[in-house]
């Protein structure tokens, strides 16, 4: 008697596909290649970058000065970037912080630099009239850190993308070590129809799957649940599956996760999977291979030539400070 299969419809939403910040591309300044190394060149940022108070030349009072860099060390932080409101510390990179007057306007001036105190590059904030900029308070400066963090954020971005280009041993230059640790908790032939089918179709990828963990730049495992699902609308009796594909880098921090969710009939996966291993398994693998291409950043813009600006995110300007 020839068994039906079960077609299992695979979702990838933002509930799906996890990536470290949700469905977004997140940059990964001080992300690593691997145990075996840095993914950037030897000048590589650390683990955090210091926001110092600005200076006079911010147009700022002093109490203002702090709250703006407190502001943008907390919005880098939402944007995943360690970023710490304190004073430069040695071995550190660091955000040098200013303002300019132009033309009636005020103009917020980023600047990266690294432990040794050379500018690595700069963006320029939305301008903002003198007026709000001298009255803002903590709402106020709660937007202009919003609007840095984004431009400060494709600046390390453009900077890691740079150096991976200059480093041999980078991901832009050869393929990622995944190490595949198997399936676990499916039903019938799941555990290793999944894991089969997984390992075929990553054959495709550009990316190589290896027998060990041992200088693998990511990991990835994948656990089936199956629970009590609904009736079903001709009354017969259905499961809900959930199949997660967890990755995570060389070091154990997760890089994404990719869940594939459908109701079936019951039982109907306790003896042979067939078709529908083979069908979850291939979209396993691009989602994959998507989650190691934005984790790792191999695929992002080298930061723009010396002397110019990387394109500015588009997004509104700041509002005016509220009254009162």
């Amino acid at each position: 008697m020839k068994r039906r299969q079960q077609p299992l419809r695979l979702a990838f939403s933002c509930s799906a596909l996890l990536l470290l910040g949700g469905c977004l591309d997140v940059p990964h300044p001080f992300a690593h290649s691997g145990k075996n190394g840095p993914g950037l060149a030897a000048n590589a940022p650390p683990a955090r970058l210091d926001v110092p108070t600005p200076p006079p030349n911010a147009l700022l009072s002093d109490a203002n000065a702090s709250l703006w860099a407190k502001d943008v060390a907390q919005a880098l932080l939402q944007q995943t970037i360690p970023a710490i409101a304190q004073p430069t510390r040695k071995g550190d990179w660091w955000l040098n912080m200013k303002a300019e007057l132009r033309n009636g306007q005020v103009v917020p001036i980023y600047t990266v630099m690294t432990p040794k105190n050379t500018v690595r590059a700069t963006q320029e904030g939305q301008p903002v009239p003198v007026e709000q900029w001298s009255a803002g308070d903590g709402s106020f400066f709660t937007l202009v850190a919003q609007d840095a963090a984004s431009r400060i954020a494709a600046v390390l971005t453009g900077i890691q993308a740079d150096d991976m280009d200059k480093d041999p041993h980078s991901l832009k230059h050869r393929a990622a070590r995944v190490y595949f640790t198997g399936v676990t908790g499916a039903p019938g032939d799941g555990n290793t129809s999944l894991a089969q089918a997984f390992v075929a179709s990553f054959r495709d990828s550009e990316d190589t799957i290896q027998n060990s963990a041992r200088n693998a730049d990511f990991i990835v495992n994948t656990t089936v649940k199956l629970s009590p699902g609904p009736a079903g609308t001709t009354g017969h009796p259905q499961e809900h599956i959930e199949i997660v594909w967890h990755v995570v880098d060389a070091n154990g921090k997760e890089a994404g996760a990719a869940t594939q969710l459908h109701d079936i009939d019951a039982h109907s996966l306790d003896q042979y999977w067939g078709d529908v291993a083979v069908a979850a398994a291939q979209e396993a693998a691009a989602a994959t291979k998507q989650i190691i291409d934005r984790y790792s950043g191999r695929d992002n813009a080298p930061l723009a030539a010396p002397g110019t600006s990387p394109p500015a995110p588009a997004h509104p300007s700041p509002p005016s400070a509220p009254a009162g």
